[in-house]
């Protein structure tokens, strides 16, 4: 039998307290029993709906249908505006609409010319960038309730309604802790998703190297014993010498060479570790970019690209380095080890999609080539983009899948290998809108293109 230890307060004192405390305050509002059943409306139909844009739509319903007055609820930004976000005469607006003049941050009531304006209050919901704070009954501002004609209110009215707003206070701050829960899972199984494609599946890669590493180490062994049967089998024969020496350089340049994947291989997956499992990511229950001024082709493309160098060549794949990056050091400041990963993801794709076509001379060729492209306002006036492209010939997808391609879980049709999830170009778009940027595919004459468009300043030193 489970004996359960008793909590400090099992006693109910406070617990008991309170209920008395409230009874008598409804003792002292004296409601009438419409409003009585106002609140027992809302109450109900609080608990019925599910979805945040439906709990908006009760907020302003209920005191339309009891008192015939009109209704918008404003709430508070994580940059401490006011946006609209429901009202009787709309419903829900999504994106959410700007907030009116008349309309001011405040944590008392008060009223305009037209309406009766209450604040809605809760606890503080915790910022996913503000450290953690212990909890408080300290009551903070979460939105605004605005019902007008203020003509039609009596005194009584606007304190009942005052009452009915702390209510949706109550409910509201419950239900964004709800939804900020479930992001959090959301963004954890999504992180999940990242971690296998980026970190597991690589990591495999490891097993190939080691083999090598093994063949050399036992083409080594093989040696020691041939030196040792010529020690007492031949007597100072130049040639076998030479043979000899031969064979341990040739072996010394592959254990060296296989030393430098392994090492090579590491650091990548060092970074995309230390991406992918930083503290802001978990606090804030979504990727937290740690930007910072880097060169695109030296510090980003080209160790993507030398990383699976030997595996595009193995699959027959030349790799064609644009002529207008040589000698250029385009800067971005972006998220070094996430946008690596971007890359590492496309060139992972090569190796999965490219393949054999005829060029425009009437040659076969399969190929990956990367490049830029500058667009001038592309995301309003003086705001320039880069576009960066990678390339790799083959046929084009089918429209029927072109669209979907970077939907989480979606594999072409003329995916070679079975370790793909699926999941690479998913990331890839949630990274390039984390920066402020766009995703896109687009076929051309020989083959098909993935790219992404970024923000573009030219950063001067």
């Amino acid at each position: 039998m489970t004996t359960l230890t008793p909590h400090p307060c099992s006693d109910l004192t406070e617990i008991r307290a309170r209920v008395q405390q409230k009874r008598l305050d409804y003792v002292n509002y004296n409601f009438s029993a419409k409003k009585n059943d106002i609140l027992k409306t809302f109450f109900d139909l609080s608990q019925e709906f599910d979805s945040l844009a439906d709990f908006y739509r009760i907020c302003v319903t209920v005191p339309m249908e009891s008192f015939a007055v009109e209704s918008r609820l404003y709430m508070l930004n994580t940059d401490k505006t006011l946006s609209l976000v429901c009202d009787t005469e709309h419903g829900v607006f999504i994106p959410p609409a700007p907030c009116p003049e008349h309309i001011i941050l405040t944590n008392t009531p008060y009223e305009t010319e037209e309406a009766y304006i209450v604040p809605i209050l809760g606890r503080p919901i915790q910022s996913a960038d503000a450290p953690a704070l212990p909890e408080t009954k300290a009551m903070h501002l979460l939105g605004l309730f605005e019902v007008s004609p203020l003509k039609r209110l009596t005194a009584s009215d606007k304190f009942f309604l005052t009452k009915y707003t702390n209510r949706i206070g109550y409910n509201l701050r419950k239900r964004l802790l709800s939804q900020q829960n479930i992001q959090h899972l959301q963004f954890i199984n999504n992180l999940i998703s990242d971690i296998e494609h980026n970190v597991i599946i690589p990591n495999m890669y490891y097993k190939y190297l080691f083999k090598q590493l093994k063949k050399r180490i036992d083409g080594l062994c093989s040696l020691i014993d041939t030196v040792e049967q010529y020690q007492t089998t031949t007597q100072g024969n130049p040639e076998k010498c030479q043979q000899i020496v031969d064979q341990i350089s040739s072996i010394r340049n592959h254990l060296l060479d296989s030393y430098q994947e392994i090492n090579k291989h590491h650091a990548n997956l060092s970074l995309f570790l230390e991406s992918l499992f930083r503290r802001d990511h978990f606090e804030a229950g979504r990727l937290v970019l740690h930007q910072q001024i880097c060169k695109l082709e030296t510090d980003i493309i080209l160790p993507q690209l030398s990383h699976y160098e030997k595996r595009i060549t193995a699959r027959g794949i030349t790799i064609d380095k644009p002529e207008d990056m040589r000698g250029e050091e385009i800067e971005l400041q972006v998220d070094f080890g996430l946008l690596s990963q971007v890359y590492a993801n496309l060139f992972s794709n090569v190796i999965k999609y490219a393949e054999t076509i005829i060029d425009h001379n009437g040659h076969p060729r399969k190929a990956v080539a990367y490049g830029r492209m500058i667009l001038p306002n592309h995301f309003g006036p003086g705001q320039d983009a880069i576009k960066l492209n990678v390339f790799s010939t083959g046929n084009p997808i089918p429209d029927s899948e072109s669209s979907l391609v970077f939907k989480d879980g979606f594999m072409g049709t003329n995916c070679i290998t079975k370790s793909s999830r699926g999941h690479g170009l998913a990331f890839i778009k949630y990274v390039i809108e984390l920066h402020g940027g766009q995703v896109g595919y687009e076929f051309t004459e020989e083959g098909n293109n993935f790219y992404f468009i970024l923000p573009f300043i030219s950063i001067t030193r």
